[in-house]
């Protein structure tokens, strides 16, 4: 074998196989519950409608959208709303909640990479921790630019490595390594890493954020994320018990290392970043 064959063979062994990795992702957001947590983070799809200037009348897109905090800012500002995600229990999630609120919103399972709209079908696009998952980023990112039309904005709430998210992942690869070669969803933290995605043409204004995530101790938190977050409910579930308490330990010590709640309770700033892209 020549060594222009061997590099070949070496960088294809090397690349990730991601469509695996989606399947295994899927199965891993559709275990537990994490509309459990995820209704704790309403504030930010607020906080990201208000940002990207989501007005009456206009056709939004919230996309991996969980259990519908975007969703539900946008159409709160009276958006006809889309609300996809590749786990169906999620939207069904996200549905009870628009019911129990009066709204109108139409709910379609979609994967990120692929999704099914024409091209220039919304006026904007929203993703809350969601987007910033999908395994192959410049797919997601150039299916985003898609299906917004020209001048429309794409919303992003994506952590940082920097944050607690970031060290959090830390912590649980350390116990149970993500597969080689796959890129950090972090990397959608970085404002010239979403400069690079979206195109020189397109328009990008972030702001670092921080989320509180209020819990009675370190030790509930991990019990919440351990039962209801799928990459902490899986993670726990991959390993044996002496693993399992060695996780836990970690998680503990992180949590109360990053604590500012004092001793009657937590309280963990999360650092996020928001993004409003337009496209030019």
């Amino acid at each position: 074998m020549s060594s222009n064959q061997t590099t070949t063979v070496a960088a294809a062994a090397a690349r990730p196989d991601l469509a695996t990795i989606k399947q295994r992702q899927q199965v891993t957001w559709a275990s537990g519950d994490f509309a459990v947590i995820g209704t704790t983070l309403q504030i930010v799809g607020e906080n990201l409608a208000e940002a990207a200037d989501i007005r009456a009348g206009e056709q939004v897109l919230d996309v991996a959208a969980g259990n519908g905090n975007a969703t539900l800012a946008a159409a709160r500002r009276f958006a006809r709303v889309t609300s996809t995600d590749y786990v169906p229990h999620l939207l069904e999630k996200g549905a009870a909640r628009v019911q129990a609120e009066g709204l109108e919103v139409e709910f379609k399972v979609a994967d990120a990479e692929e999704l099914p709209f024409a091209a220039g079908s919304f006026d904007a696009a929203l993703s809350t921790f969601g987007v910033m998952f999908a395994p192959d980023a410049p797919r997601a990112a150039s299916e985003l630019r898609r299906v917004v039309r020209i001048g429309g904005r794409v919303g992003l709430a994506n952590w940082t490595a920097s944050g607690f998210l970031g060290d959090l992942f830390k912590v649980v690869a350390a116990h149970v390594p993500p597969p080689p070669g796959l890129a950090s969803p972090m990397q959608w933290g970085e404002e010239d890493r979403l400069k690079e995605l979206f195109g020189a043409r397109a328009s990008v204004r972030v702001a670092r954020r921080d989320f509180m995530f209020r819990y009675e101790s370190a030790a509930h938190w991990v019990e919440i994320f351990r039962n209801y977050y799928g990459p902490t409910h899986k993670a726990f579930a991959a390993l044996d018990t002496a693993a399992q308490q060695r996780l836990h330990a970690d998680l503990i010590a992180l949590l109360e290392r990053k604590n500012i709640g004092g001793a009657r309770s937590l309280l963990v700033p999360a650092e996020y970043l928001e993004a409003v892209v337009t496209l030019n």
